[in-house]
């Protein structure tokens, strides 16, 4: 049977065990709805009691645009290699060894409406029990990326109607500046080649997660 909303909220709340913090990466190609179901799932789990499940998203390892252009990376934003892996890597293994004594640690986040990272964005303090984490390349299987899914307990990986993610992505897009033609002619440029690297990371994914209402 197709898996339920309700079905993944149960299984992330038993992923934290015997006290241990537990982290739960969520991936999937660009437009796949990876933010909004772990915006919904994060929502969920903490209801309206004392929060427990942290968001700490991928995106806030991008690298920033001037250092984009140093390298000569600008036009392939979102590609791989445009982002901090290392950095992003050592952030999971801290916040999987985080101690009460360690106090609140700071992840980057993302400004949609700069398209750039922000320092120190998102606190994770020592009593969440559960981070939920996000971004296309969680089961890349080279360089940094590897340390990437060392760190996660479980990975799912998020799949959507290919039309309607193209849909989502060129909206998604023009939201943020672009016009129709220039958003259609970035998806087909750059997130169409991210997309495709990503789908073939699906079969390492413990569990995929298919057009979720």
């Amino acid at each position: 049977m197709p898996l339920t909303f309700d079905d993944l909220v149960r299984r992330a709340r038993a992923l934290p065990q015997g006290g241990r913090r537990a982290i739960l990466g969520i991936a999937g190609s660009p437009g796949a709805g990876k933010s909004t179901l772990a915006e919904r799932l994060v929502r969920e789990l903490n209801g309206s009691g004392d929060p427990w499940v942290a968001h700490v998203p991928m995106d806030g390892f991008h690298l920033a645009d001037a250092e984009l252009v140093r390298l000569a990376l600008r036009e392939r934003k979102g590609a791989p290699d445009t982002f901090d892996a290392a950095g992003y890597a050592a952030l999971l293994r801290r916040l999987r060894c985080q101690e009460p004594d360690d106090g609140i640690v700071y992840a980057p986040g993302f400004e949609r409406a700069l398209e750039q990272p922000v320092a120190g964005a998102i606190p994770v303090p020592p009593a969440a029990r559960l981070v939920v984490t996000e971004g296309n390349y969680l089961l890349l299987d080279r360089g940094a990326w590897r340390r990437v899914r060392a760190e996660l307990d479980e990975v799912w990986f998020c799949e959507l109607d290919e039309d309607e993610r193209m849909r989502r992505l060129v909206a998604r897009h023009e939201e943020f500046g672009k016009s129709h033609d220039e958003a259609v002619a970035w998806v087909l440029r750059s997130d169409q080649p991210n997309a495709a690297l990503v789908a073939a990371t699906r079969e390492r994914a413990d569990l995929v997660v298919r057009d979720l209402e």
